[in-house]
This record gives structure tokens, sequence and C-alpha cells, in this order.
């Protein structure tokens, strides 16, 4: 069977991959004794990385200018190996290599079950939301919208997080370290992007955010990929003022692309008297109508 031609772009990615990450390793990291000539870019060179995989080069290059190669698992695991690449890198690579098969059916809409919005609302003073395709936010407890943003009150396109912490001016206030945000942001699409490379609303959401956010354009090219599991987050909220809190990111087991993310405070902090003062802030406010896609 023919590989779709909408494959094409995918073997174009793969090459801007692996060159983006080829230019992130030396001869040194990579245990080479470099050649005293001068190079003319920074990073391995693809006869280094071809040596290091153990592959011809002619072989190596047709991969990374796109050619068609049939490529096995064993070899993209050499190549990530020599590129030192992490586990989430390594998974993109593999994804990016697998060819497209067939005509392309578009994604059913996803769906928040009952009983997770549920859960939501029972998490009264834990800021929690569920984020799903392109960093939809699918769902929001009161918390979660006292913290961040009321995403219940936006339009559909609009309740998507890359698209928060990009287009709205609030967020760069919100976020202590935003940039730090930013990029782990566009790190989770690309990851997104290399499950998913032919979904029409991620192209217009990529396109829409490179037009009007010149950081996320140099971000972009960037190439970098990264799951979110855990970590922490500071805030400037406009109304309790500073706070630290960790991140725990669950994946749905019936749906890996939806994601529960949570944030909680270490008990007897500052912060932790802080969510409790946002959540007083908002007992009293009407609770959003929950919604789904």
């Amino acid at each position: 069977m023919d590989v779709h031609p909408s494959a094409r772009r995918d073997r174009s990615e793969l090459g801007e991959f692996l060159r983006t990450r080829r230019g992130r390793v030396t001869p040194e990291d990579a245990g080479l004794t470099p050649v005293p000539t001068v190079r003319r870019v920074p990073g391995l060179r693809r006869e280094e990385v071809a040596q290091l995989a153990g592959v011809s080069v002619d072989y190596y290059i047709r991969l990374e200018r796109g050619r068609d190669v049939n490529v096995s698992e064993a070899v993209l695991d050499a190549i990530a190996r020599a590129l030192r690449l992490t586990d989430d890198e390594r998974s993109h690579l593999h994804a990016l290599a697998r060819p497209v098969r067939g005509r392309h059916r578009p994604q059913p809409p996803q769906r928040v079950r009952p009983s997770i919005h549920r859960i939501l609302e029972t998490m009264g003073d834990t800021p929690a939301l569920v984020v799903g395709h392109r960093t939809d936010v699918l769902a929001a407890n009161r918390m979660a919208r006292a913290l961040l943003t009321d995403f219940d009150a936006l339009p559909y396109r609009d309740r998507n997080m890359a698209r928060f912490i990009f287009l709205d001016e609030a967020a760069r206030s919100l976020y202590a370290g935003w940039e730090t945000v930013a990029r782990s942001s566009v790190a989770a699409l690309h990851l997104y992007a290399g499950r998913h490379p032919h979904d029409p609303r991620l192209a217009e959401l990529v396109g829409e955010l490179s037009v009007r956010d010149q950081d996320f354009r140099r971000w972009w090219t960037g190439h970098d990929v990264a799951r979110r599991t855990h970590g922490t987050k500071r805030f400037h909220h406009p109304v309790v003022g500073d706070l630290t809190l960790n991140y725990d990111v669950l994946a749905a087991t019936d749906d890996p692309d939806q994601l529960l993310g949570v944030y909680t405070a270490e008990p007897g902090t500052p912060s932790e008297e802080s969510l409790r003062l946002l959540s007083a802030w908002t007992a009293d406010a009407d609770p959003s109508t929950p919604y789904v896609r």
C-alpha cells in the first residue's frame, strides 16, 4: 500500500526535528574525537550521526531530507541514542517516522464524562481542569476558573490553554516565569502534533499563534517536545497575590488525550492560605454550567 500523500508533511517535520536535535549535540557530548576543522554549524554532522547510529551516511541523509525511507524501530532507537534524545523525544521521533496510510479520518469530538464533571466540582478548594486535544480546555471547576480565567465565558474555539497563554495579556502577568510556562505549552503542542499531524484545528491554532505572537513563532521552529506530568508553577494572582502551586497531570485510561490537571499547595505554606482565600472569594459566585466538546 502506498504512503498517503499527506505523509510528505510528516517527512518534512521528521527532517526538521532531526536537524534541530543534531544541532544540540556536540561531538564531545557524543563521545567522538572532534576533527580539527572549522564547523560551519553547531552540533553533530550528518555523517557523525550516521556513524553513531550504525547506518550509512546516504541512508541518514535521505531520512533527514524527508525522502521515503522505510526505517525500522531498531534504527530509530539507534538514532535516538546517537542524538541523546529524551524519552519524550524518542516517542516523538517514532511518531514522526511512522508513515500515514490510507485516508485520514477526522477525530470525533472529545466529551468529558459526567462523573468527571462531578469529581471536578467536589474538589472545592482545589483548582482542577480537563485538557484535551490541542490543549483545549474541556472542563474546569470553580477554583480553576478563579485561578486562571473563566473558560466557560469564552467562545468554544477560545477555550484553549495555548491561546490563553499566548494571546491573553492577563496570562503574562498571572504566570511568574511566563516564558517557562509558554515554552512548555509549545512543547506539549509539538508532542500532540507528532501523534495527530493531520488535525485541521491544530493547523489553524498553530497558524494563528504563529501570526499573532513572535515568541510562539520562534519557539515552534525549535521543535522541542515534552510531556506534562508534574511540576511547580508560580502565580501572581490579582486577588490573592503570589502563589506557588504543585501541579499533577493524570491521563484518562479510555482517552489518553484527556488530561486531568490538579493544582495543590504545600500544607502550612502561605500559598495554602491564599488558596483558601481564593476559595472564599469565589464561594458566593454562581458556578458556570459545565460544558462538553
